[in-house]
């Protein structure tokens, strides 16, 4: 079988004919181009998870919601419990490399309707974590701005940062999974190389610190809830929203050498580098607070908190290194999207999935490129009627995406000794992992659909958990008017020739 434009579709991923051979027996051909390395693969899962992005976008809801003691703590707990959803979905990932990811995964493990819904859930994460990380680098922008050029951020103002910033990571993923490559490694190295100079600065400049008791024993709550484990619990969407996104190398898999081997590995090791690298932060970070009251309540915490500790100068440059790790974040982010959207409309899945699925002469799915960064717009327009809308955006990325994690773990668990795995596997210990990871991303999913704040009002409300609904019944309505016919398996793709009407552009 050829490619549209007549070339071998596998030319472009001769680095192991393994690859490409165990995609055909999953019933896929290959077409994208496998220029991904091992270390690339990790580093995209590594920049989207981006503690930089993460962990800062965020400080100040882990500041009003239960304080340090919950940052400290819940960034352990929650970390270690991600780990094993992460060592649950590598395991599966290993089995079924592919750009489909986790749809893919539930279809073979349970069935169409599984991997329906699973890729459903899929998207409106990966929809939701664009929209919570460009949003989040447009309000660090223009509090860089504000710091260095007198510049007045308002609403309008960030929605017109902000989709420059979309358009800007669209233009890049047009260049190809090369570059993507290239810029992912840079981002990695960046991440690791900030963290490191925001805390050195932070704890050689200072001539005061925070003590140990305030860092990792102080309660905080300015939410408006008077329940301390309530607050506790909507404190801890700090790490469950940074801790998301690792399923990256999975949507990566099609075009990384040794994928069955490379994706899962690229997930653990994002997962645990992200883990000690953001604990050191946000330590870090809480050891430099001056005035906590003022910079919980500032725009962006992070950049009060700098120029407190710091002076003007210094923060100037510690924003700039962390607006850069936020724009590599949701370069990456928009990239595997882009490769999910490709995927999902490859199985006939999406409204117009032929146009979805068209790659141009670089094998980039771009029109699913521009898919992604337009409905991530839409997501963020409700903060031009409450800024702290935010909050739920990145909600929606927690609530849309973990479930989506934990069902092809959960049918791989149910499947037991028939599971038949690939090269890394967890081996006897894979169902008791997989029982666990389970269980917390439905407690997970719970939390991030509470009340953030209070009182609870039209304008306070999180409406993540309706936006979840609405996506499911969405899936639903187009599951009974095309899906059962329109949605088409791995298996019978190959013998229909579905990829005949693959288009290059």
């Amino acid at each position: 079988m050829s490619s549209p434009d007549g070339a071998t579709p596998s030319s472009p991923s001769m680095l192991d004919p393994a690859d490409d051979r165990r995609l055909r027996e999953l019933g896929y051909e290959p077409i994208l181009s496998r220029r991904m390395s091992p270390f690339g693969n990790f580093a995209i899962s590594f920049s989207i998870i981006s503690i930089l992005s993460g962990c800062m976008t965020l400080f100040g809801l882990g500041m009003n919601t239960g304080g340090p003691a919950v940052m400290v703590w819940g960034w352990i707990g929650v970390g270690a419990l991600v780990l094993l959803v992460g060592l649950g979905l590598a395991e599966v990932t290993s089995a079924y490399p592919t750009s489909g990811g986790l749809f893919v995964m539930a279809e073979r493990l349970g069935g169409k309707r599984w991997g329906w819904y699973t890729g459903w859930l899929n998207l409106l994460g990966m929809l939701g974590a664009i929209a919570g990380i460009d949003f989040g680098a447009s309000q660090f922008i223009g509090a860089l701005g504000a710091m260095r050029f007198d510049f007045n951020p308002t609403k309008y103002s960030l929605i017109g940062i902000y989709a420059i910033v979309l358009v800007v990571h669209g233009l890049l993923n047009m260049f190809g999974v090369r570059a993507l490559d290239i810029l992912n490694r840079i981002s990695a190295w960046w991440h690791l190389a900030g963290v490191a100079l925001i805390v050195g600065a932070l704890a050689i400049i200072p001539s005061q610190h925070q003590s140990p008791k305030f860092v990792f024993a102080h309660f905080a709550d300015h939410s408006g809830f008077s329940n301390p484990l309530y607050v506790s619990a909507v404190g801890l969407l700090l790490a469950g929203y940074t801790f998301s996104g690792y399923d990256a190398s999975a949507h990566l898999s099609e075009e990384t050498s040794q994928a069955a081997t490379s994706a899962p590995r690229g997930i653990v090791r994002a997962i645990w580098v992200s883990w000690i690298a953001g604990l050191v932060l946000i330590v870090g970070m809480l050891f430099a607070v001056r005035k906590y009251d003022g910079e919980s309540a500032a725009s962006v915490p992070p950049a009060q908190i700098f120029t407190d500790a710091l002076g003007t100068n210094w923060a100037e440059v510690l924003l700039t290194v962390v607006i850069l790790a936020q724009l590599f974040c949701g370069l990456a982010a928009t990239g595997a999207c882009a490769r999910m959207v490709f995927a999902f409309s490859r199985a006939g899945a999406l409204p117009g999935s032929k146009s979805w699925r068209t790659l141009n002469s670089r094998h980039v799915p771009a029109r699913a490129v521009w898919m992604a960064v337009v409905i991530a717009f839409i997501l963020a327009l409700p903060s031009l009627w409450n800024i702290a809308a935010y909050g739920a955006v990145t909600a929606i990325n927690v609530v849309g995406i973990t479930p989506a994690y934990a069902i092809p773990i959960y049918l791989r668990v149910r499947q037991g000794k028939e599971f038949d795995a690939g090269p890394w596997n967890l081996g006897k210990r894979g169902v008791f992992i997989g029982v666990t990871a389970v269980v917390w991303v439905g407690i997970e999913t719970i939390l991030f659909c509470l009340p953030q704040t209070s009182p609870i009002t039209a304008l306070s409300f999180n409406y993540a958990p309706i936006v979840l609904v609405v996506m499911l019944v969405l899936a639903w309505v187009w599951w009974m008017l095309r899906g059962r016919e329109g949605y088409t398996t791995p298996t019978a793709m190959i013998e229909a020739d579905t990829f005949a009407d693959l288009d290059v552009i």
